[in-house]
């Protein structure tokens, strides 16, 4: 398994993780055996959330005992982001979580109290040992810039943002914008929203034409391309045991330049969007 450094400050951290948006939904113990299967496979990199129902609670049975293994991340909402409401939910994510602390806690998206609030709870939880560091989700360049005259540089850990082949919006001024400071990427649906392209197709057939030639699967090529630079890091979600050994795979597999070149044709990134677009 591949790993980059977590921001500027941050520790080496697997660019493939895993999500548990919707992990509540289906059947616990395959819920379970699929985190733990994707950590024995070096998918330390768990990523959830208050907003994801029971999802912090199928965490907390998948890492009991291992812990120590696991750079964990939670996120806050904006409804909760004041300064007192942010120590109350990663209090209440810590007990759901089975937990001391967290590697990083995340702002969700951008809501109406105002960052400094935010960031002087963020602040306080690093001081109480809570939480390692922290960082946002969802934030435009706009949104970035008014969190770093509020904190300075080198102390937002990432922005996680929707980031797939065929939705590439923030390579346009997000993503430059986050190298230029620091900042990890971490893209979430990685895979799209139940619309994966198809080898019937011909953006497809390039991804599938690609696998065969390195002997994996057109979604580890996916993965890859999403992970190719070392800003990068994708946390998608597995369904089974099996689901998850398929997503660690891509871990080990670097594509070539021609490779890239050719998905790059294959999923132009399209004109920047006037908002960043999210899930």
């Amino acid at each position: 398994m591949r790993k980059h450094p977590f921001g500027s400050r941050g520790p080496q951290v697997s660019v493939i993780g895993q999500g548990t948006w919707y992990i509540d939904s289906g059947d616990r113990a395959t819920a379970v055996a699929a985190l733990r299967r994707g950590i024995d496979l070096g998918m330390t990199h768990i990523d959830t959330a208050e907003m994801y129902g029971d999802a912090e609670l199928v965490v907390a049975e998948a890492i009991a005992g291992r812990r120590d293994e696991i750079f964990l991340v939670s996120k806050v909402l904006p409804s909760n982001a004041s300064r007192r409401g942010t120590i109350t939910a990663c209090d209440r994510s810590l007990k759901r979580l089975k937990t001391d602390r967290l590697d990083c806690y995340l702002l969700h998206w951008r809501g109406s109290v105002p960052l400094a609030e935010t960031v002087a709870a963020f602040d306080e939880l690093v001081r109480a040992g809570k939480i390692r560091s922290w960082g946002v989700s969802n934030f435009d360049t706009d949104d970035l810039d008014e969190m770093l005259d509020v904190t300075g540089e080198g102390n937002i850990a990432c922005n996680q943002v929707l980031y797939h082949l065929q939705e590439r919006a923030i390579e346009h001024a997000v993503l430059p914008w986050c190298e230029q400071h620091g900042v990890a990427v971490v893209a979430y649906s990685p895979f799209g929203h139940n619309d994966f392209p198809s080898p019937r197709s011909k953006p497809g057939a390039v991804l599938q034409a690609i696998a065969e030639a390195h002997r994996t699967t057109p979604r580890q090529v996916a993965l890859s391309f999403l992970t190719r630079r070392p800003s990068l890091f994708a946390i998608p979600k597995a369904s089974s045991p099996d689901h998850a050994a398929d997503n660690a795979a891509a871990g080990g597999l670097t594509l070539t330049d021609d490779d890239i070149s050719a998905i790059d044709k294959a999923f132009p990134r399209g004109p920047k969007p006037r908002g960043l677009p999210m899930l």
